[in-house]
């Protein structure tokens, strides 16, 4: 019994020293991860190797694209364009962390505080809103009259403040747009980009032939020439609804054409502008802008 107790023993403990003797052996061919295999096919885990990258490389420094153009960063919180901005900082309209800045060319970080005017500015996200916009309310950001604005239907469009491109009068209806993309809106409202607007209009009464001739040929309005694009009758329409195409932005300039040949403009609606049309967007209605449509307008 004795003899078969120490031989079980023994048995125990060879069967221990090889349990060892293995786990020494794994231990021994056990690398770092990252170290070199004598297997030419091992390949490390590429996620492994990116996050190898990161721990084993020096500190990120902080690059010139986090840094932009004051004129760009005036430009980017909506206020103006480019050239315009660089304008106002010839001018001492721009500070710097609380330095006036007149230099061109000047860099800013994005954790800089930038001020116009005393007022702090920031590059927002650039929004884009389509309006359909109803009767008796007004193109302008408040009104001391306490009169509607078109800011009241589009102000939970955009966290960004947006301004109106443009405007139109309190009576017209139809197409506008909102951005706080200043050089955008600058280009649209530019004659030399020649916008194009297309307008129903509703006359008092009927324009004769001869008067649509005469609108569609360049004649002088208040000792200005007006270019009228193209100008018909709406066909299956009576002969007192028009649609005339424009790309003046001349304060109400449709309504003083018709005004200017004996008619009284009683319905006036944009249809067109710049492209965007009002298909499935109901009066009093905004949406935003597909990307698509955003791309068309900074080709123009």
């Amino acid at each position: 019994m004795t003899t078969n107790n120490n031989s079980s023993r023994g048995r125990q403990s060879d069967s221990r020293n090889k349990s060892s003797d293995k786990e020494k052996t794994f231990s021994q061919n056990s690398k770092k991860p990252y170290g070199k295999s004598k297997d030419k096919n091992f390949r490390p885990h590429p996620q492994k190797i990116k996050d190898f990258k990161k721990k084993s490389g020096s500190p990120s420094k902080i690059s010139e694209s986090d840094e932009i153009r004051l004129n760009k960063y005036i430009a980017n919180s909506g206020i103006c364009s480019r050239r315009e901005a660089d304008t106002f900082i010839k001018s001492g309209s721009a500070t710097v962390n609380g330095k006036i800045i007149t230099e061109m060319g000047f860099k800013v970080k994005l954790d800089d505080e930038v001020r116009f005017d005393g007022a702090l500015i920031s590059p927002e996200a650039k929004r884009y809103v389509l309006l359909n916009k109803p009767k008796n309310y007004i193109t302008t950001m408040d009104d001391e009259r306490g009169r509607k604005t078109v800011m009241e239907l589009i102000r939970t469009a955009a966290k960004e403040r947006i301004y109106p491109v443009g405007r139109l009068d309190r009576q017209t209806t139809g197409l506008l747009l909102f951005t706080n993309d200043g050089e955008l809106a600058k280009k649209l409202t530019h004659p030399k980009h020649q916008v194009k607007k297309l307008y129903q209009v509703t006359l008092d009464k009927k324009l004769t032939m001869s008067d649509l001739t005469k609108i569609s040929q360049n004649f002088v309005l208040e000792g200005k020439m007006v270019f009228v694009d193209a100008i018909s009758y709406i066909e299956n329409k009576p002969k007192h609804e028009i649609g005339i195409e424009i790309h003046s932005g001349r304060n109400r300039i449709v309504r003083r054409i018709f005004e200017h040949f004996g008619y009284k403009v009683t319905k006036l609606d944009r249809v067109i502008f710049a492209g965007l049309t009002k298909k499935n967007l109901s009066r009093g209605v905004w949406r935003h802008l597909t990307q698509q449509e955003i791309n068309n307008l900074k080709m123009i």
